[in-house]
């Protein structure tokens, strides 16, 4: 193998490497959001640190999960595993969502909806 091709197979993983580890949410306004700005919530039902999300097939149509695809977070970011077998992103043990409802950045329709859901505060 060439050295010009090492070098390149070493920077593609290295790069590879570093976004894998970065996680698709982040702090604005106190509260959690996606890259895209829109608002991050929790379910109630959902236990902490069970690995797992109570929101699936129906519910997950309006609380769509924060997908965790080739993230490898560092506390207080965790993963979780859904029925479907795809990774979603965890804060302090708890999945996290999106609402549906919301349509642009900054809303929060979702927040306390049913007493149950709730914006991600930091």
């Amino acid at each position: 193998m060439k050295l010009s091709h090492l070098l390149l197979s070493v920077t593609l993983l290295v790069s590879s490497t570093a976004f894998a580890q970065s996680v698709p949410v982040k702090k604005a306004d106190g509260i959690l959001v996606t890259s895209a700005g829109m608002t991050v919530y929790t379910y109630d039902k959902d236990v902490a640190d069970s690995g797992k999300s109570t929101c699936n097939g129906p519910c997950a149509a309006n609380w769509p999960p924060v997908s965790a695809k080739d993230v490898k977070p560092a506390a207080p970011y965790s993963l979780v595993t859904r029925d479907d077998g795809s990774a979603q992103l965890a804060y302090k043990g708890k999945p996290l969502y999106q609402f549906a409802s919301d349509t642009k950045a900054g809303d929060r329709n979702g927040d306390n909806l049913k007493d149950v859901w709730h914006v991600v505060k930091d």
